[in-house]
């Protein structure tokens, strides 16, 4: 299920405060466990399960016989898992859930002529390159599995600042977006010709759920 993986870590977080504060307070602790707030670290994991659950359920109402959708893929040997792989005629798309309520994805290109150009990826002030790199990852890992067939990657933002005309770009071959520009995407690609099945077979013998 989407986001199954992030909810578990939220859960075996959250125990893990509740008892650390039992310990703590002693008799006291199921007040302490009342009145305090999650840490910000655990919660991180519970507004990232909800982004994943949420994008799934979406991406759930695509699938056909030409679309299948995968959740919550774990990466062979890391702990670290793939959100969501959607599989059609035209190819392979890896995409990743983020969350950032009220923030607005924006791209920076610096530099050019005299030094050599950047982009950065900006979530409201911060620096949210690293989520880039982390799809190309991914993109590269599911491409040594598949062949030919074309694998795309894409940021799916959900609850983001979105502008009401524009505001998906493209980075380093990226797609950074909300749901409706990416469900217009998956439906607008030309027929390659690719075995949905067998293709969505093989992506989900090597990527196990997580």
């Amino acid at each position: 299920m989407a986001g199954a993986s992030a909810r578990r870590e939220h859960e075996r977080r959250k125990a893990k405060d509740e008892e650390r504060l039992r310990a703590k307070w002693g008799r006291f602790g199921g007040i302490a466990v009342a009145l305090s707030d999650e840490r910000q670290t655990t919660q991180a994991w519970d507004g990232g399960a909800v982004g994943e659950e949420r994008l799934g359920a979406r991406l759930d109402a695509l699938a056909s016989d030409e679309v299948v959708v995968l959740h919550d893929r774990r990466i062979p040997g890391s702990r670290a898992n793939i959100d969501h792989i959607v599989v059609t005629r035209a190819g392979i798309w890896v995409i990743d859930a983020k969350r950032y309520r009220g923030r607005r994805p924006e791209l920076r290109v610096e530099g050019g002529i005299l030094r050599p150009r950047t982009e950065k990826l900006l979530v409201g002030r911060r620096d949210c390159t690293r989520l880039v790199d982390g799809v190309l990852n991914q993109v590269e890992l599911v491409q040594e599995h598949v062949g030919q067939v074309p694998v795309r990657g894409a940021l799916c933002f959900v609850e983001a600042d979105w502008p009401l005309i524009g505001g998906s770009f493209t980075t380093r071959g990226v797609e950074v977006l909300w749901f409706r520009r990416l469900a217009r995407m998956l439906a607008g690609q030309p027929d390659g010709g690719v075995d949905v099945a067998a293709v969505a077979n093989v992506v989900a013998a090597r990527f196990l759920p997580a």
